[in-house]
Formats: structure tokens, sequence, C-alpha cells
């Protein structure tokens, strides 16, 4: 287990089950299949948690955006999304990079392609405890109520590429434009440094080349074509009317005053519903 803090979250694996297999549990009240919607939770949320079968490794990813992973970004045909990727890189050293490359007999020489399909989770920011009080319609009528930790998740499957020998033509370009497409997402869309009244965004460019050119060589590629896109949102949505009223007042004074504008209207429009 690699680059991963079991602080954060806990994952159980069991030997004969491979990431495909590893679906969350999804009542009706709580599923998102909207696509758009999820490829925006990874958006907001780009830190990506990767998961193979090879060895049950994971590893926590910097940013991916429906493309990358913290380094993902995202990659469409024209307006509408077409098979969406994720891009993203990772050491060299990590040792889930290494039971990649030793699943394929043969490698091809810069970029190997897996057989079976990995998955990668996403956790969003509507996340938080619920407590009973917030029931207000059933705790007083039976009391009949207990404690629970509301959250909003996506995960893909997918297949995945790895871009792992620099010395190639293909890998290197990839890597390049992996780093390039990554800064300016981060720096953009994060820091909001867009020139301007706003500071201009730090480019690859503005770092020695020979410098960037080593921490390029120390890393790999990796892109996966989305196969599967499922999310879930637990909002309490399955409660009373009531309940879900008194779940808006006290996010209102608790957790959701620290949410953005568009998280906040997200869940009140799904207890809303």
């Amino acid at each position: 287990m690699n680059q991963f803090n079991l602080k954060h979250r806990v994952f159980l694996f069991f030997s004969n089950i491979s990431p495909p297999d590893l679906i969350i549990f999804l009542p009706s009240a709580h599923a998102e299949s909207d696509t758009e919607v999820l490829l925006n939770v990874i958006k907001e949320n780009p830190i990506g948690i990767l998961i193979t079968g090879i060895q049950l490794l994971l590893t926590r990813f910097p940013p991916m955006y429906p493309c990358s992973i913290r380094a993902c970004s995202l990659q469409h045909r024209g307006q509408r999304i077409n098979r969406p990727q994720l891009r993203a890189h990772i050491a060299k050293q990590n040792l889930q990079v290494k039971a990649m490359l030793e699943t394929v007999d043969g490698k091809p020489p810069g970029v190997l392609s897996l057989d079976q399909d990995v998955l990668v989770i996403f956790n969003g920011q509507h996340d938080h405890y619920v407590t009973p009080k917030y029931y207000t319609a059933t705790k007083p009528d039976t009391g009949k109520v207990v404690p629970t930790w509301n959250y909003s998740t996506a995960q893909i499957n997918g297949k995945l590429s790895l871009y792992y020998n620099s010395k190639t033509p293909e890998a290197w370009v990839f890597l390049a434009k992996q780093l390039h497409d990554l800064s300016e997402q981060c720096e953009r869309n994060i820091m909001v440094f867009t020139g301007g009244e706003r500071p201009q965004p730090w480019k690859v460019a503005d770092a020695p080349e020979r410098y960037t050119e080593l921490m390029q060589r120390n890393v790999v590629g990796i892109k996966i074509e989305i196969g599967k896109i499922e999310g879930k949102f637990k909002m309490s949505q399955e409660m009373r009317r009531g309940d879900r009223d008194g779940v808006i007042r006290g996010g209102w004074r608790g957790y959701l005053c620290t949410r953005s504008r568009s998280e906040e209207r997200c869940m009140i429009r799904r207890l809303r519903s």
C-alpha cells in the first residue's frame, strides 16, 4: 500500500475481488447517473484514488481533471463530452507503477495498456456528520432516528494506459502536455491566477528547462479511458420532508457555511426534490 493515509479512508480488500467489482452500495434515492454532474464532481474534487487488482495496490493521486487525476483534465469533442478521459502522472518509483509494469510480458517501448479495468474514486465536498436533532419531524414523533454521515462520491471504471518510458517520443510528448495542462488548470481554476487584475499564472516554462526535463523523467503518465461512471449523493433524501428541511436548516448553521454556493444549491435541490 503506497501513498495512502489510513487516517483518511480505509478500504477492505478480498483476494477474489477485482476493481470493477468494488461497486458502492447505491440505494435509488442516493444514485446519480448524470454524467455531466459526476464529471463536475471530479473537476471540483480532482484528487483521485486509483485502485488496481494487481497486488491489491492503490495510490492517492495529485489532481486529476476529466482528462487528468488532480491532475485530471477533461477531454471532449465539440460541446458534448464524448468518451471522457482521465489524465494524470505519478512518481516512477511508486510501487503501483512497478506492479503494473510486471504484469505485461514483452512490454512495448514507451506505452503499455493494462488488460484489467482499474477503479478511480473521487470524494466530493458534501461530507459531514448529521445529528438526529436535525430530523425535526421524526424525532419528536417516534424518536426512531439515529446519526448518519452524508457524503458525495463519483467512481469510474476504465482502461489504463501507462506512459512509462520518457525516452520514447510518444511518452515524452504525453508527459510534457500533461504537466503543462495540469499547471494551467490548477493555476487558473484553483488559484484564479488569470492575469489582468489577478497575478499571472505560473507556467512550466518559468522553471529552468533542464530542471523540468529532469522532473519529467522521474514520473510516468497515466491515461484512463472511462468506460463506466456512477455516483452517490447521500444527503438524507429518503427522510420525511420535515426531516429534510431540518437537515437544510442545520446545514446552514453548521457545515454549509464553509461550502461554496454551488454546493449549497446542490444539497438543497436534492433535499427539496
